[in-house]
């Protein structure tokens, strides 16, 4: 999947700043490769991420700036992206291996159009979250909206999500993020959205981070 990402970060005075991102996907998310191309001062910045089944994740920074590749290890993924509201962590899909699911079922839920799932990661040390608590559509499994919570468990980030029907596939148009304990926001939006495009493997690579797309 090839598509534009619109991000717009907002601090709590309403100052905006708006970053245009390509980012190109494969395996269900779990291969993505980015590439910032505004504003000037952030242009090259690129980032790939390859999710493992059997050993560790694997992802890189490119800072074209400092002309040298950072590798986000698991003691940096609680870190910032970008200065936004997400984290290399929230970047990740989450691996059925490493959070314990909990299905929260509540009598007055019983005949909601909603499931509440609570993800709690298994690895506390280096989590920035103690958990999770997302709102799931019974009907398509997507997610609507979630709340983060910090390690001491106090409400950290709210998120919201939107979707639209593209041919066979549900997909993410939209992403708003607000850290309410800076009164900080993130929205992302999705646009010039390709599905099914060819994709080759070989973009998954450390030498792609240097190479801008035409």
């Amino acid at each position: 999947l090839e598509s534009t990402m619109v991000m717009t970060l907002t601090n709590k005075k309403g100052k905006s700043q708006t970053s245009i991102i390509k980012s190109i996907t494969a395996d269900g998310g779990r291969k993505q490769i980015i590439w910032f191309l505004e504003p000037k001062m952030n242009q090259g910045v690129s980032l790939l991420k390859i999710e493992h089944e059997n050993k560790p994740d694997d992802m890189r920074l490119w800072l074209p700036a400092f002309k040298r590749i950072n590798r986000i290890t698991t003691k940096k993924k609680s870190s910032s992206f970008m200065k936004s509201d997400l984290s290399y962590e929230d970047l990740y899909n989450r691996n059925i291996n490493e959070y314990n699911f909990i299905l929260i079922e509540k009598e007055e839920n019983d005949n909601s159009n909603y499931y509440i799932l609570e993800s709690i990661p298994n690895d506390k040390k280096n989590s920035g979250y103690s958990k999770h608590i997302s709102l799931i559509e019974k009907k398509t499994l997507r997610p609507i909206k979630e709340e983060s919570f910090d390690k001491s468990g106090k409400l950290l980030k709210t998120k919201e999500y939107s979707f639209n029907r593209i041919g066979d596939y549900d997909v993410l148009t939209s992403i708003k993020v607000i850290n309410v304990q800076k009164d900080h926001s993130t929205v992302i939006n999705f646009e010039d959205i390709i599905i099914d495009a060819k994709i080759s493997n070989n973009l998954f690579q450390e030498m792609s981070l240097k190479r801008l797309p035409k």
